[in-house]
């Protein structure tokens, strides 16, 4: 290694790539700021966590580039009850209920998709839908992005 760079590439570009996803976030929800697009993202991986063992959310997190890594772990109850995959809508709205007062998901007519498409963006697919595919029913469809008009 250059003793210029004396850690790994995805440490180095970590802020650039997470800034990346953000901006996504936010052009898919149509918000104005990254503060409304990290707040919408927290809440669809917390929602996407409760529905999962221990061991399926850690190699989930495996999956994510480590600036999202580091989202998708922060605030974490290893404790929590693990719930069921529900409908969408439930689910988006489990979503808004993170922070409600600075929490513009309600905004978005599908903030589960919005940051779906973003997270597609920054990680192996093939990778991912090959693990979410071991994973229990709804899982994968969580983070199947749909086109709506």
């Amino acid at each position: 290694m250059s003793p210029l760079m004396p850690y790994p590439k995805e440490y180095q570009v970590a802020t650039i790539k997470f800034q990346e996803f953000l901006m996504d976030v936010k052009n898919n929800a149509d918000f104005g700021s990254g503060h409304m697009a990290y707040t919408l993202a927290q809440g669809v991986f917390q929602v996407f966590r409760r529905r999962l063992s221990l061991e399926q959310a850690i190699l989930f997190a495996d999956t994510l580039p480590v600036g999202l890594r580091a989202l998708f772990v922060s605030d974490w109850n290893p404790n929590e009850q693990q719930k069921a995959f529900t409908d969408r809508q439930q689910m988006n709205q489990e979503v808004a209920e993170l922070r409600p007062k600075h929490n513009f998901a309600h905004l978005t007519g599908d903030p589960i998709n919005d940051v779906a498409k973003a997270l597609r963006n920054q990680v192996d697919e093939q990778e991912m839908d090959r693990l979410l595919s071991t994973f229990p029913d709804g899982a994968m469809e969580f983070w199947q992005p749909h086109n709506h008009p």
